[in-house]
């Protein structure tokens, strides 16, 4: 099978020659900048920079030679703009704190504080207030909130509606070019388009708007949910008529070159239980997911991704129903989530994306051969009958061992009786 025809098969729940395997088509199964560097002294690729693609989780670019050097099945699509609304172009060096170089846009616009602690800059416009923060001694960035007081007699809609509206023709132009490039590689597509996660929690303090209005803090929306569901609803609805717009014209211009699209990226589980009841899920969420879903299926051959970390096992029935096909990042840690749990009750219906390995614990704390085991086992329950595309458990983060990650891909391709 070519790379394509493989990630299809098990999307579609047939058995492919071998496991489809994923690193960096997305923004939640990409790998930190300086382990992709690492990656590539490993195999003794020629002499290079990362370039920072997604700042956020400062993830770095998987170039074509790497693709090759893993033997990865999947290429992504993703959007023009970061996490924090600036577009990636004219790359330019910049270090990190641990000293490590990399290549990030030339509108990626920082300071370090009086803390030792570096701000980062909304669409790199530092004569606005700065919406991100790494740490002192950290590897990436956290959103700041940057919320106006409330007046809760005068909330406006409009205001938690600011980054979506009718898709841009250079957006459309920039999806279609992207999906151009990509098509012609073997392998196959898994895009972000942007506009369908409702209610991301990563999203909604706006780290990519310069002044961002309405509800932004965390605490806050949460409790909105509750409090202010009909206001949530509002959102939501006018959210969806723009995300049905946009997808018409997304589909126009991509057709169905594309194989999977990240729909939702809206976190409903801790490591013991979700933020909210399943009863809760389906009056809030899920009809706004199944309009979306449904669509998609009515009119291409996409299929649907849905990105929640941790325990989200008394939700799946509800994302079932929601219409989504794929299930990422498989958080098998979390509590209910067993693999052998998961694929027998869900894997005729859902494509299990991830949970190839435990990136809490696993790949970084433990040993190579622990991180073989690991691989090996989660590839034998989840492979069978297809439905598996193997990425770790999310981003692979910084200061990973690269002995342990060169272990989890070994491990894979011994999986898949390759050498």
């Amino acid at each position: 099978m070519t790379s394509k025809e493989r990630l299809v098969a098990s999307l579609n729940h047939r058995q492919p020659d071998r496991v489809p395997i994923d690193f960096g088509a997305s923004a939640v199964t990409g790998i930190h900048a300086s382990v992709v560097a690492a990656l590539r002294d490993h195999y003794g690729l020629q002499k290079r920079l990362v370039k920072v693609h997604e700042p956020y989780q400062m993830l770095g670019w998987v170039d074509e030679d790497l693709k090759l050097a893993m033997r990865l099945d999947v290429d992504g699509v993703i959007g023009r703009k970061t996490m924090f609304g600036y577009v990636n172009e004219n790359w330019t060096p910049w270090r990190m704190q641990d000293g490590l170089e990399v290549l990030v846009s030339a509108n990626f616009k920082t300071i370090v504080d009086a803390h030792g602690d570096t701000l980062i800059y909304p669409e790199g416009d530092t004569s606005v207030p700065p919406s991100g923060r790494m740490p002192k001694g950290g590897y990436f960035f956290d959103a700041i909130i940057r919320q106006e007081p409330i007046d809760e007699d005068n909330l406006n809609v409009e205001d938690n509606l600011e980054e979506f509206g009718p898709i841009s023709d250079v957006d459309l132009a920039h999806f279609k070019q992207a999906v151009e490039v990509v098509r012609g590689n073997g392998r196959g597509v898994l895009a972000t388009f942007g506009g369908t996660a409702f209610g991301d929690i990563a999203l909604v303090p706006g780290p990519f708007l310069k002044r961002p209005k309405g509800i932004r803090d965390v605490a806050e929306w949460y409790m909105a949910t509750r409090s202010r569901t009909d206001y949530v609803h509002q959102i939501f609805a006018r959210q969806l008529e723009y995300a049905l717009a946009n997808l018409t014209k997304i589909h126009v211009a991509v057709g169905n070159a594309v194989d999977a699209v990240f729909v939702c990226g809206t976190d409903f589980g801790t490591q013991t239980s979700t933020f909210c009841s399943e009863s809760a899920f389906r009056e809030l969420y899920l009809p706004y997911y199944k309009a979306v879903n449904d669509w998609i299926h009515q009119h291409t051959t996409w299929k649907s991704f849905k990105h929640s970390c941790g325990s989200v096992v008394r939700l799946l029935p509800g994302f079932v129903d929601s219409g989504f096909d794929i299930l990422n990042p498989v958080q098998c840690s979390a509590a209910g989530m067993s693999p052998q749990f998961l694929k027998d009750t869900y894997g005729d219906r859902l494509t299990f994306w991830g949970g190839g390995v435990d990136t809490q614990k696993t790949l970084p704390f433990g040993t190579p051969a622990q991180v073989r085991e690991e691989v090996l086992g989660r590839c034998e329950v989840f492979s069978r009958n297809g439905g598996f595309v193997f990425d770790s458990i999310h981003n692979v983060q910084a200061r990973t061992p690269i002995a342990n990650v060169v272990a989890m891909i070994e491990a894979v391709h011994e999986f898949n009786g390759i050498e």
